[in-house]
Order: structure tokens, then sequence, then C-alpha cells
């Protein structure tokens, strides 16, 4: 079994370092928030003091972080893992960031003969917890191999996506459409509503009909129709608003760098924004039907 360094232990590397542990290995996690690394210890993970700590020795080394900063910081960064890591250790990016960041990093990497892959995820929390994420792979395609080997007990499906990059080219854009579907879903739900359908029976038709999205079957937003929905509990979260709104920003910066239109895509981030606005940001992403409803008004959640 390898020694893997983990880096970035919140909603998302906290559980997947679970179920590397459940496999055999050994994981080293290091994270700035002392509640995230306790948590992670709970099931088995040792804490490092340090990225160098973590990375010493590694067969593999995860990072799982917000943002391309943190990403830069971390890989780039005065005791980073480029500074610390040996040669030999695989380095292996799951965060979701921007093209730019992940570029840097895939450059820098490879002037100092690391082998390094951008994989972010989809799934959310609960495949993290599950182990059934679906891991978007870039990089040089030995390095993609390697990488898969460990990604297996966290994964229902592995898919290398091509040259460095790629692997966050296919997370945004997947992102893209995603919200756009919640924000769809969302109207058509309260609409059929409102026109005295049955929520239970319009779900029915529209799963098996051309409405049908993963967002409809799996976080539909009307409450006491899909189990795993968040709006049976109060929109507690699987997925922010706040990084919903991130996700797609991303997909938005790199539409605008490559001269492709998304106005349906402008216009979702929009409503996202209203919720971080009125207060909502840590809330479940599906809340967008709060706008959709009227029951986000001035601020306030007002049923």
């Amino acid at each position: 079994m390898a020694v893997v360094a983990w880096i970035g232990l919140g909603h998302m590397g906290g559980p997947m370092t679970a179920n590397m542990i459940k496999a055999g290995h050994e994981v080293r996690g290091f994270d700035l928030d002392a509640a995230a690394l306790a948590a992670a210890v709970g099931h088995g993970v040792t804490p490092a003091p340090s990225i160098a700590d973590a990375v010493d020795g590694a067969d593999v080394a995860f990072t799982m972080l917000p943002k391309g900063d943190h990403v830069r910081t971390v890989y780039l960064g005065d005791g980073g893992i480029l500074s610390s890591a040996a040669k030999e250790t695989l380095l292996v990016d799951s965060s979701t960031i921007d093209i730019d960041s992940a570029r840097a990093v895939h450059d820098a990497a490879a002037d100092g003969a690391f082998r390094f892959v951008d994989a972010p995820v989809s799934g959310g929390m609960s495949g993290a917890q599950a182990g059934t994420l679906t891991f978007m792979i870039g990089g040089e395609s030995v390095a993609v191999a390697d990488a898969s080997k460990y990604i297996e007990p966290m994964a229902a499906n592995i898919i290398p996506t091509g040259a460095a990059t790629t692997g966050q080219a296919a997370k945004i854009c997947n992102n893209l459409m995603l919200f756009i579907n919640l924000a769809s879903t969302a109207e058509g739900a309260v609409l059929a509503d409102r026109l005295g359908l049955d929520k239970q029976v319009f779900w029915n038709i529209a799963s098996v009909s051309s409405g049908d999205s993963w967002a409809l079957r799996t976080w539909y937003p009307l409450a006491g129709v899909v189990p795993t929905a968040a709006s049976n509990k109060d929109f507690a979260p699987t997925f922010t608003a706040e990084l919903a709104n991130k996700d797609i920003s991303l997909a938005i910066s790199a539409a605008r760098s490559t001269g492709t239109p998304l106005e349906i895509g402008e216009r979702v981030q929009q409503l996202f924004q209203r919720l971080i606005d009125a207060d909502q940001g840590r809330k479940d992403c599906s809340m967008i039907v709060s706008l959709v409803d009227g029951s986000l008004t001035s601020g306030k959640v007002t049923k």
C-alpha cells in the first residue's frame, strides 16, 4: 500500500481520505483549518505539521483546495510541494480551479521534472463519502495512468481527458451545464406546481422525458420528492451556492478568454450571486428555487 500526502481536508478532501484509508493506504494530512484536520484524524489520517512533512517520502500527493490562488501557493510557494517533495512523488490536484492556474502548476512541475496531473472530480459531498466520484484527468499519459491506480478507492469513473489542463476544462464545462440544468429545473418545478400538477407526478413524468437531468433526479428543489435533495433539509448544503457561483464563474472566465458567448450561464451566475448577496451563500445551491417561487425577498426567506 502507498504513503499518501493529502493537502486540503474539507468537505471533499475529508471523506476522500477516509476511502483511501479504507483501501489500506497510509494518509498524512495537512490543513490550516484545525477542525477539518481533527475530523480527518478521527477517521485515521496522520496529521502533518506542514506541507513539507506531509509530502516527505510520499508516493503520491493529492491536493483538494478551494481556489486557484490556494493551489498556486501550495505548489509554488516557499515550503510548498514543488520545493519539498521528492521527484518520484506523483502530484495530483483534484481542486476545481481556473485554467491559467492549472497551466502554471503544470508548467512549473514539468520544469522541475515532476509528474503532475489535474484531476478534478464530479459527484459532490455524497460521492466523496460513497467513493463514487468521477475523476477527469489531464496530463501526460503515463502520469495519468499512474494516478488512476491511486484514485480507484475514491471513484466510480476515471476518465483520461487528454493533455494538461483538459481535466479542468471538462469539469468547468460539465458544471456549467449542471447549474443551467438546475436553474431550468427550479423554474419548471415551480411552474408545474402553480399550474396544479402534483409535484411527484410531474417529477415522474420529467424524469423519464426530455426534461430529465442529473439535477432533476438528484437535487430536485421542491421538498418531498427526491430523498437526496437538500430541499428536504432546509437546503443544508450538499454543494453550496458559493461553490456553485465559483464554478460557473470559472466557466464564464474561460468563455471570455476564448470568445465564447455564455448568455444563459451568465444569467445563472447572477442568480447565485443574488443568493450570496442575501446571505444564503452557505446554503445548498438548489436554493436557487427561492428566487423563482418568491420565498427569498429582500434578503430573507419568507417561507
